[in-house]
């Protein structure tokens, strides 16, 4: 098997290794994406897989170095891209069992009007949990769980508790615009609600690791929490009076906030139609 030292040198040709305070765990640059590693004597535990594209790039990285665990924070193919060659070499695959449903069957893409095709046995999670989880590799306890309806029906938290190190998928985004899919049930409450159970989680030396972006710390997590907070009461404003995506947008909606958005169209759009689908939270005199 290979040592800790070793692995980390393999990875480096590959990747650009991010450094960290936690000597066993590992950040990947894969793609764009991170890719978090814990390196144990019996193998890794890796949170999420990469985009498809960057197969070679992850398995000559990885090679002598098996996958024991490997955790896919949600369904998009961004993060579980290389989850068959992974799954052949060995990995058993954890998931949120709808994270499982979504990779199981062919599915309609609203945005990009397509179908997505189910994907193939082997990339799916051999082992999926409802609520909350944990195990232990090597001295490292690793616990996860349930942040429901918040980037995807079936979003999960992986907080390697003894290195302080909690993996939360796309639940934030520092980089690029914060996405919900509404058609899995996704919507900017459910987001709020997922980002207050990392609060909890975490203190203040936790390294919170985004599928895109800088490590945040979590004071800088709260941040973008309070921004959505303050997003979601704007829109649900908006919506009891009967405003669409483009009379947010129009009127403003999304100004004087400390980030601005690549695509506040579509952010808003999906926004409102999360809204609608759970439209018995936003007041009681809604129509």
């Amino acid at each position: 098997m290979t040592d800790r030292r070793q692995f980390l040198k393999s990875v480096a040709g590959a990747f650009l290794l991010w450094p960290q305070s936690a000597d066993r765990v590992s950040i990947i640059n894969a793609g764009g994406a991170n890719l978090v590693a814990l390196s144990t004597s019996n193998g890794l535990v890796l949170v999420d897989s990469g985009a498809p594209q960057t197969s070679a790039q992850v398995m000559a990285g990885l090679k002598g170095t098996k996958v024991q665990t490997l955790f896919n924070t949600h369904y998009h193919l961004d993060q579980t891209g290389n989850n068959e060659d992974l799954a052949t070499a060995g990995a058993k695959i954890v998931a949120h069992e709808r994270t499982r449903q979504w990779m199981s069957t062919d599915y309609w893409v609203p945005a990009e009007e397509r179908y997505e095709k189910a994907r193939s046995k082997a990339a799916r999670p051999t082992e999926v949990f409802e609520t909350t989880g944990s195990l232990r590799a090597d001295g490292e306890q690793i616990d996860y769980g349930y942040l429901p309806l918040a980037h995807t029906s079936g979003d999960i938290y992986v907080f390697l508790k003894s290195s302080n190190v909690l993996a939360v998928g796309d639940v934030a985004s520092p980089q690029r615009d914060p996405a919900l899919d509404y058609f899995t049930g996704a919507w900017i409450g459910g987001r709020v609600d997922a980002m207050d159970t990392i609060l909890k989680l975490a203190n203040d030396q936790t390294r919170i690791v985004p599928s895109y972006g800088a490590v945040m710390t979590k004071t800088e997590f709260k941040a973008e929490r309070d921004l959505m907070e303050e997003v979601r009461v704007r829109l649900w404003k908006e919506v009891r009076e009967g405003k669409g995506p483009k009379d947010m947008l129009d009127g403003g909606l999304l100004k004087g906030l400390p980030r601005t958005w690549k695509d506040p169209y579509k952010f808003l759009y999906d926004a409102d139609k999360g809204l609608w689908a759970h439209h018995s939270k936003i007041d009681a005199n809604v129509v």
